[in-house]
């Protein structure tokens, strides 16, 4: 399938569409029956011949006036001298062809041509789940080691609690089990970290190395890992004796297969919890998080017992005591909606696929470079999509030097400092990423869920959203990484016209969005010279003309599929990146096939956003099975199948660092429930 575009060439030797029935000119084709007209695919065969020169049964040369003609099927505009004419004289002629033969061929696209209409949005009243984050209480009001409390107002910088932890700490001192369910960046870590660290430091027995571990976290990414366990270490600054340890898994994973055959994160939790049940008389169990999925009950189906539930909720409901105020307020299931914080202004703007390049170019300019300075993560939904945009927009909008040496970094004028983060990359680059990013002041991080659960990132100011996520869980999971602890973020989901009902599905769990028009942020190119039109010449630019913006946008796109064109490798490494895309694609859970279905893509489209000319053609057996056609592979001995049936097995167990993490199904787990001597008191996060 060839891509929706328009081709600007200089045809030096066409013939007119009358020359089909001049006695002095032979036919390139053959008309149609019923048809005299000059047929599209004629047009198509002679741009071929465009820069080969006329074939070899033409014997004239035609001079020609100029006309310009688009065709409907392909959209290709043609830009020549095109005439019915007799020849002229041969000088004339050849000094004319001459000059046409000596003008570069441009190809450029057609970027506002032939593009679906974008649908109006339209969103009923919803009123969003708000939490009171704040308290005016102390920590020194809790029962808590006087030098837990200096750490935590000296070297944690925090003198009042938040909600969660109010409500949260007095059930854990008592050593219930709890289900805590909390808005993003509302301090659930120390609302458990808290009471783990009073109760090892409180042991008669005094802890020591050959005890083993006394407490366990799980969390399901390995940054949330580094970030829990700096956060432990602190608290414990007073306690020398007692000494937190990380442990990560160091394998690779295929983000796309592990996606498409993950069991998540709950499998692992359901393998390690029966290990500790074997192992454990009795154990206390914490269950936090901001969504309570499906998943997330099961999970708490397995591995809590007699559990106090703490959902944070508007604080008009008139409460007591913390733990009666825990009791009276059951976790909520999602269709009820999910917390947003308050101070996060959210967005979505409906972009044509042809665009959705130039437009995250364009959002990326105009708040990172000629706004204020701006911290930003943009999720991607492949690991191969986050590689091909860092290196593409690390190369076109910051060019030179810098683009050459990806590890050198950019010029402090520039305002853009891009980084990427994903699943692939090794631990040691992937720690680096994390903490260059988390201490930076601005930047741009371009990365896959593996930056969405649980990661406080200081002054991040926007959550861009280029591929829709597969659940409201997940959408709030990576907006929660901006408006943290109060503070003030925005958000910008980017949709095609045939995915803006997923705003409704938002809407249904209580998820507000204002949509933001692409031509707003397309005009920030206005404040970029380096995307000016020839036609605009030395011009200066007035306002905000339309014409002007689109015409930025083409020179901007155009610098996109050079680039993507210059070399046989470039070319492969974005068809590696459209297939990836296109795999994540069919990932979609079937609540939202109706909205997100491969066969709603415009594959020459979508190839525009990848800087592609054209959709290609030789797609792989992969790519092709993400289109639905489905191959059955038949093996022809018994033990084949049997190792195609082991691998499949071998990968549902397969934990992804890029799922979600808690909303995959597996079937419960009966826990045998056990009761015996206290002490030993874990923790699951």
């Amino acid at each position: 399938m060839e891509a929706d575009e328009g081709l600007i060439l200089n045809v030096s030797s066409l013939p007119s569409p009358e020359s089909h029935h001049s006695a002095g000119h032979k036919r390139f084709r053959k008309p149609l029956p019923g048809k005299d007209k000059w047929q599209p695919t004629a047009l198509k065969r002679k741009l071929q011949w465009a820069d080969e020169g006329t074939p070899s049964k033409q014997k004239h040369k035609l001079s020609v006036s100029p006309i310009k003609k688009c065709t409907k099927e392909a959209n290709i505009c043609v830009k020549g001298n095109l005439s019915s004419k007799s020849p002229l004289k041969k000088h004339s002629a050849d000094r004319q062809n001459e000059s046409l033969s000596s003008r570069p061929f441009i190809k450029t696209s057609c970027l506002f041509k032939n593009n679906p209409e974008i649908p109006e949005i339209h969103r009923g009243g919803v009123k969003q789940v708000q939490e009171r984050v704040f308290t005016s209480d102390s920590f020194s009001q809790l029962d808590l080691h006087p030098h837990l409390v200096s750490t935590i107002t000296t070297v944690l910088k925090m003198s009042s609690m938040t909600s969660v932890q109010k409500q949260t700490i007095p059930v854990l001192l008592k050593g219930k089990d709890a289900l805590v369910r909390s808005q993003t960046g509302s301090g659930k870590t120390l609302a458990y970290g808290i009471p783990l660290v009073q109760s090892l430091q409180g042991m008669k027995s005094k802890i020591q190395r050959s005890d083993g571990p006394y407490a366990l976290i799980l969390v399901p990414t390995r940054e949330l890992a580094l970030q829990s366990f700096d956060i432990v270490q602190k608290l414990l600054k007073p306690f020398t004796w007692i000494v937190p340890g990380v442990l990560m898994g160091g394998e690779k994973r295929k983000s796309e297969k592990a996606r498409t055959l993950d069991m998540g994160f709950e499998k692992d939790v359901t393998v390690i919890l029966n290990t500790l049940n074997a192992e454990s008389e009795r154990r206390q169990n914490v269950l936090l998080s901001a969504t309570l999925t499906e998943g997330v009950t099961r999970l708490a189906d397995i591995s809590l017992h007699d559990p106090v539930s703490i959902a944070i909720v508007d604080e008009t409901w008139d409460r007591t005591t913390p733990e009666q105020e825990a009791m009276c307020s059951p976790a909520r299931t999602v269709e009820e909606g999910f917390a947003i914080p308050e101070k996060l202004k959210q967005h979505v703007v409906v972009v044509p696929s042809k665009l959705r390049l130039v437009t995250l170019a364009a959002f990326i300019l105009g708040k990172c470079k000629f706004e204020k300075r701006h911290k930003m993560i943009v999720f991607f939904s492949s690991c191969e999509q986050v590689e091909f945009h860092y290196k593409l927009l690390l190369k076109i909008l910051l060019g030179g030097q810098e683009a050459e040496e990806p590890e050198r970094l950019p010029l402090p004028c520039s305002h853009l400092k891009f980084l990427r983060l994903h699943g692939n990359m090794e631990q040691e680059e992937r720690t680096a990423v994390f903490q260059e990013f988390l201490q930076c002041k601005t930047g741009i991080l371009l990365c896959t869920d593996v930056a969405a659960r649980g990661l406080d990132l200081p002054r991040v100011t926007w959550i861009v959203q280029y591929n829709a996520p597969a659940s409201p869980a997940e959408y709030v999971h990576r907006i929660g990484r901006t408006a943290r602890i109060g503070c003030h973020g925005n958000s910008l989901l980017v949709l095609t016209p045939s995915e803006a009902e997923y705003v409704n599905s938002l809407a249904s769990h209580k998820i507000n969005v204002s949509e933001m028009k692409m031509e707003d942020i397309l005009s920030s190119l206005m404040k970029d010279d380096r995307f000016k039109g020839r036609q605009w010449g030395n011009k200066k630019s007035h306002g905000m003309n339309p014409q002007e913006v689109r015409e930025r946008a083409t020179v901007l796109q155009t610098e996109f599929e050079n680039y993507v064109h210059s070399s046989e490798g470039t070319v492969r490494w974005a068809k590696k990146a459209l297939q990836s895309f296109l795999r994540s694609y069919t990932t979609y859970p079937k609540t939202l096939k109706h909205i997100f279905h491969i066969k709603s893509l415009h594959l020459g489209h979508v190839a525009k956003s990848f800087g592609l000319r054209d959709a290609p053609q030789n797609l792989s057996t992969s790519m092709a099975a993400s289109l639905g056609k489905k191959t059955k592979l038949k093996p022809k001995r018994p033990d084949l199948r049997r190792k195609t049936q082991g691998k499949r097995r071998l990968a549902e167990i397969l934990r992804s660092e890029y799922s979600s993490g808690m909303d995959s199904g597996v079937s419960k787990v009966k826990r045998k429930k056990k009761h015996g001597k206290p002490g030993n008191q874990k923790t699951l996060s």
